[in-house]
């Protein structure tokens, strides 16, 4: 079995692949100070809950933009696993060209994802992740990472809101009752939705008309599955799509 593990700011999500196939996933809050141990006994109860037995991981793969947790997730893999983590960096022999000024400054689930959704669904194609960031990722009909778009995400949006106004209060994302709210709650919660959905869109129409309005488009991440039905555009939805690619670079070793 091999563990994916993809690593955001907000988020961690955990995958078990048996073969090809994503067999058990998690999704968890990223905890930047969790030790090595911390990290080795959330796993092992995981796998208790599974049913699963950790000799029987026989490789971890690791996307990883929070660098503070990767080392004690190197010593994790060591010490209750007894292997060692595989992390995708920019030399890792991903199997796609990275055409940015400089491939250093590329995240590594931006590379993952293109990876897997060139492998799934071919190219052109748009990948969107709705994570803490909200990410546009361009793949080429030759299968070249082309670069991107980056833009706050929804939660640095509603968190900026409430942080920055006297009496705003904290919502939740999600799709209002009604376009035109008629009370506070409603009112920004559509203004966060419909704001989300039109910068999507409005940014997909600019990257096509780029790409060619043939370029498939992907969307995924944590809130993906709110705006795909919502999105004047064919959205693709690929919840999955960031621990495929990690299988996916792990079979090139």
């Amino acid at each position: 079995m091999l563990l994916a593990l993809d690593v955001g700011n907000t988020n961690v999500t955990i995958g078990i692949f048996q073969g090809e196939t994503l067999s058990y996933h998690w999704r968890l809050r990223t905890v930047r100070e969790q030790t090595a141990d911390e990290w080795g006994i959330l796993l092992r109860n995981l796998f208790a809950l599974s049913h699963l037995a950790l000799d029987g991981i026989k490789g971890i793969v690791v996307a990883s933009v929070v660098p503070i947790v990767d080392s004690n997730l190197a010593l994790m893999a060591r010490r209750y696993f007894h292997t060692e983590a595989v992390f995708v960096t920019p030399q890792t022999d991903a199997g796609i060209a990275v055409l940015y000024d400089n491939p250093n400054e590329v995240g590594a689930d931006r590379v993952v994802n293109a990876v897997a959704a060139f492998h799934k669904y071919g190219g052109p194609c748009i990948v969107v992740d709705l994570g803490t960031a909200i990410t546009f990722d361009a793949v080429t009909a030759a299968g070249e990472y082309l670069g991107g778009i980056i833009c706050p995400g929804i939660g640095i949006s509603i968190g900026g809101l409430f942080a920055k106004t006297a009496r705003l209060p904290m919502v939740d994302f999600r799709e209002p009752e009604k376009l035109i709210g008629s009370n506070t709650v409603g009112s920004i919660q559509s203004g966060l939705f419909y704001g989300t959905i039109e910068m999507i869109d409005g940014i997909l129409d600019r990257m096509k008309n780029t790409m060619g309005a043939h370029a498939r488009t992907v969307a995924t991440g944590g809130q993906a599955a709110l705006i795909t039905g919502a999105s004047r555009h064919s959205l693709t939805l690929d919840e999955d799509l960031t621990l495929e690619g990690l299988r996916l670079i792990w079979q090139r070793r």
